[in-house]
């Protein structure tokens, strides 16, 4: 009991590309989602891209969401009555700036998270809020090939000072890049880079990475002298990996595995590049092309604290051809025979959500925060004593499980800000293009085949969620 902070942050999370929709309205340009129908992650690591358009197809799904875009109030006061007191979503860069190159912004993109952040003052819930989650100007990715272009640095730049200083009496907390490491595996997806991933060199790829963390510093630095209360944030996609035997080779491949992820946090903590990358540049012929002052930047310009996702781990042994492959987040890996799966095949592991949290906090001793975390499934909606719901005793199971988890690492000593489940409301899936995996507290009618009437049904989970934030994580310990 009282494991949880009294000012501990609960909420839910979102992004601007898989629920608000309205994505040719008020001025808005193309992101790289509008032309991703079938989703933005290859079917498993190391095929080629997934199905990338030359425009917007009616079978996207992503393109009007959930429309959020016309009923954020609706979703708000129903996020406000499960109590949230942060809510985090992103702001779609093509938004404000519809090709992501012109010299001024879209007002009216500016004028909906003006009103997006004012309703969620009214109920007191804090934003927190990616600045590029997914979402890409297209135009930035035919015209630049992404953030392989270090072009996108100035881009990014003029972006985030718009926003920054628009908002800056509004919003807080901010985050950088949505899981920046992804963009190892998701290039177009999370990068913006219109390269074939199977074409991609590595030096290309890691120039990018480079290019990115310059952006996130240099955001960081352009927050800091706006409002100096800003605190400011980078997210990383959290998957430990175990060895599969105590074979010491396995153990190896495990820390490697983790390095890297580990890669992106150490930079954007420690401000430089660690030791243990230069081996596999050297190895892989890369050579990182430093600009005038970059090193400075990086090196003076560390993030508050560090937010993450967590879904599952993963195995990893030396010889992982000799066993069966899993599927997360992205990453892939070898099966734990330990572990249950989700219908998607992501193995649920709650303690592996405390690793990760112990891990971050002794590498670093900088606060975290949990924005990303929950089970996504196939619900079905039936017939409830106050009208429509879904009865998902699953996913209480699975959060009750991973934030007993949390509570333990919060008494290991580990300094957490919040926790923002994952699709708070049911949206569609960024890596499947999918509403049917669903995430929220929240049954939005939407199907596949892009049928339904969009209404909203409070789930079981609903009123769980909202005991739990009521008794600030108390009720998570009681039968």
């Amino acid at each position: 009991m009282g494991k949880f902070p009294q000012n501990f942050l609960w909420g839910g999370a979102t992004a601007a590309n898989q629920y608000e929709g309205a994505y040719n309205l008020d001025g808005k340009g193309l992101s790289v989602q509008d032309v991703t129908p079938k989703g933005g992650v290859p079917a498993k690591p190391g095929d080629r891209n997934p199905l990338i358009t030359d425009g917007p197809t009616p079978d996207n799904l992503k393109l009007e969401g959930i429309d959020f875009y016309h009923r954020y109030k609706e979703d708000i006061a129903l996020f406000a009555e499960m109590g949230f007191k942060v809510y985090r979503t992103s702001i779609a860069w093509s938004r404000i700036f519809p090709n992501g190159d012109e010299l001024e912004p879209n007002e009216a993109g500016l004028q909906f998270y003006d009103n997006l952040f004012d309703e969620l003052a009214k109920y007191g819930i804090e934003p927190l809020i990616t600045l590029s989650h997914y979402e890409t100007p297209l135009h930035l990715a035919r015209q630049y090939n992404g953030w392989a272009n270090r072009d996108l640095i100035g881009f990014y730049e003029r972006y985030v000072r718009t926003v920054f200083t628009r908002y800056r009496d509004k919003v807080k907390y901010w985050l950088t890049f949505n899981e920046i490491n992804s963009v190892l595996h998701a290039p177009f997806m999370s990068g913006g880079i219109a390269t074939p991933a199977e074409e991609l060199s590595k030096q290309d790829l890691y120039q990018a990475v480079h290019h990115e963390l310059v952006a996130s510093a240099l955001a960081t630095k352009i927050g800091h002298e706006i409002n100096p209360d800003f605190k400011i944030g980078c997210m990383v996609l959290a998957m430990p990996a175990y060895p599969m035997t105590p074979k010491p080779e396995d153990v190896l491949a495990a820390r490697e595995f983790e390095n890297q992820n580990y890669l992106f946090s150490d930079i954007h903590v420690r401000g430089k590049y660690p030791a243990y990358i230069n081996r596999f540049f050297k190895e892989n012929g890369i050579e990182i092309q430093f600009a005038p002052g970059d090193k400075e930047l990086l090196a003076e310009n560390t993030v508050d604290f560090i937010s993450f996702s967590y879904y599952m781990s993963v195995v990893a042994a030396h010889d992982p051809e000799n066993y069966s492959s899993g599927r997360g987040n992205l990453l892939g890996g070898i099966m734990n025979p330990h572990l249950a799966s989700s219908e998607w095949g992501w193995q649920i592991d709650p303690v592996g959500l405390r690793l990760v949290l112990n891990s971050f906090y002794d590498r670093y001793q900088l606060p975290l925060f949990i924005v990303e975390n929950g089970l996504g499934a196939k619900d079905v909606l039936v017939d409830g004593p106050n009208g429509p719901t879904v009865e998902d005793d699953y996913r209480i199971d699975y959060l009750k499980q991973h934030l007993q988890q949390v509570g333990e690492a919060l008494e290991d000593g580990v300094e957490l800000l919040g926790y923002t489940t994952w699709g708070c409301i049911d949206l569609v899936s960024a890596s499947t293009a999918e509403l049917s995996k669903r995430y929220g507290f929240i049954y939005v009618d939407r199907n596949d085949d892009g049928s339904g009437t969009l209404a909203r049904y409070k789930k079981k989970s609903f009123d769980w969620y909202k005991e739990v934030i009521a008794t600030n994580g108390d009720s998570l310990y009681q039968d």
